[in-house]
């Protein structure tokens, strides 16, 4: 397991733009929790929870949500980065999003990160736009790639 890297300021955070950090390590798609995640999300399609029908379909075998996918991205970067040095690190939402490659069942999963972009909103307070890489062992392309953004605060009073 990689040690986070634990930026406290914001100057800490623009120094990281354009490096890369990670990758965390593996996760393994199981078929369980794909159910899961459709039981939670009410996304039934066949692709993804109907072994049988989706052995004789165009990946040999069901595939994870890519939002499944996405929904990593969170706990990869807890693994990547420690942010308990700020008062407040929220997550703003998602710039572009996108799922190149399918990611079959069975597969393991890992994500690099590379913060895209710092940009002040008042002192000691910051937009951060970080370009996240969800890459499956053996799998040439990125099965998900993500444009996270958050917003974090050095203290109380920047809020």
């Amino acid at each position: 397991m990689t040690t986070p890297i634990r930026p406290t300021t914001i100057a800490d955070l623009e120094s990281l733009v354009g490096e890369e950090i990670g990758p965390t390590s593996w996760h393994t798609l199981i078929q369980d929790d794909i159910n899961s995640f459709a039981d939670l999300t009410n996304d039934h399609q066949w692709i993804h929870v109907d072994e049988e029908r989706a052995a004789a379909g165009p990946f040999g075998g069901t595939i994870g949500h890519g939002l499944f996918t996405l929904s990593l991205g969170p706990g990869f970067m807890e693994e990547l980065m420690a942010f308990d040095g700020f008062a407040h690190s929220l997550n703003y939402g998602y710039g572009k999003v996108r799922f190149p490659q399918p990611r079959p069942v069975g597969s393991n999963v890992r994500m690099r990160a590379t913060v895209s972009a710092v940009d002040a909103r008042g002192t000691g307070s910051a937009q951060v736009t970080t370009t996240q890489i969800f890459e499956a062992e053996g799998i040439e392309k990125p099965i998900c790639v993500a444009e996270s953004i958050g917003y974090f605060t050095e203290h109380e009073a920047d809020i």
